[in-house]
């Protein structure tokens, strides 16, 4: 066999071993590119929905500031949580499923509705805002805070919570992220925190409210130290006031999966 195709056979087979190896670190890039995910990029912008036409002086004011990011998938998720938070200033019965548009709808018509009952009635007020206050690989935590005025009685500060897992494009309630078998301990770490503030609450509120909360589907929130649970005081019991639950980073990495756990703190 002469030289030259030895030396040929020689880089066949050099090529031929290296093949795998390269294969396997463009497999591996590949696979890395995949999983990250792109930076957001947020942008804060009045919420696109059509407000109706007023030519009396006593119009429904509403000013709804939204968010808009790079995900797609976060931007629907979003309006969807504005939507049900609107239609829970207007409802307390199960939330249909509706748009962002319907559900102001819905709330124009019942601040109609109202001013029909007197003249001097006024029409309803609604100021939300939306904000992304943390966010972790794919955990991202969104606060929603509402003031209103409406049927003469004013709130100001009721603010709700949502986390998202961007990877999995899902809605994380409490019960989602908690270890099953650390449920029982979770409920008795909720329990401990909901009497010291039934305490602290007036006899009246102590009289009416439930003997225990329920925390599976309780907003929920996290930053660098651990997660916390987040009550409005009326959705308890009325005249109470809001109830935060706080859970160290030790009880934290106690009760959450530890996959959760890994990812997000």
């Amino acid at each position: 066999m002469s030289l030259a195709l030895l030396l040929s056979a020689c880089e066949q087979k050099k090529s031929s071993s290296e093949n795998p190896r390269q294969q396997q670190a463009v497999e591996v890039a590949e696979i890395e590119t995949e999983e990250m995910l792109p930076y957001l990029n947020i942008q804060e912008q009045p919420a696109k929905v059509a407000l109706p036409f007023c030519e009396n002086k006593n119009c429904i004011d509403l000013d709804i500031q939204t968010l808009n990011t790079v995900d797609p998938w976060l931007n629907q998720w979003i309006e969807q949580k504005q939507t049900l938070v609107i239609q829970d200033q207007i409802s307390d019965q199960d939330k249909q499923q509706m748009s962002l548009q319907q559900a102001v709808n819905a709330y124009v018509k019942k601040s109609d509705a109202w001013q029909q009952q007197l003249k001097l009635n006024k029409a309803y007020q609604l100021s939300l805002y939306t904000r992304i206050p943390y966010q972790r690989n794919q955990y991202v935590l969104m606060q929603i805070g509402v003031a209103t005025e409406q049927e003469n009685v004013k709130v100001k500060g009721r603010y709700y919570f949502f986390v998202a897992d961007r990877r999995k494009q899902k809605n994380l309630t409490a019960l989602d992220i908690i270890d099953p078998q650390q449920q029982v301990n979770m409920d008795q770490i909720v329990q401990d925190a909901y009497a010291k503030w039934l305490k602290e609450n007036t006899a009246t509120v102590q009289q009416n409210a439930p003997e225990k909360l329920y925390w599976g589907q309780a907003d929920w929130f996290f930053d660098q130290e651990g997660i916390g649970l987040h009550y409005r005081g009326e959705e308890i019991v009325k005249e109470a006031k809001q109830l935060d639950i706080y859970l160290t980073q030790e009880q934290t990495q106690q009760v959450l999966k530890a996959e959760v756990y890994k990812h997000m703190f």
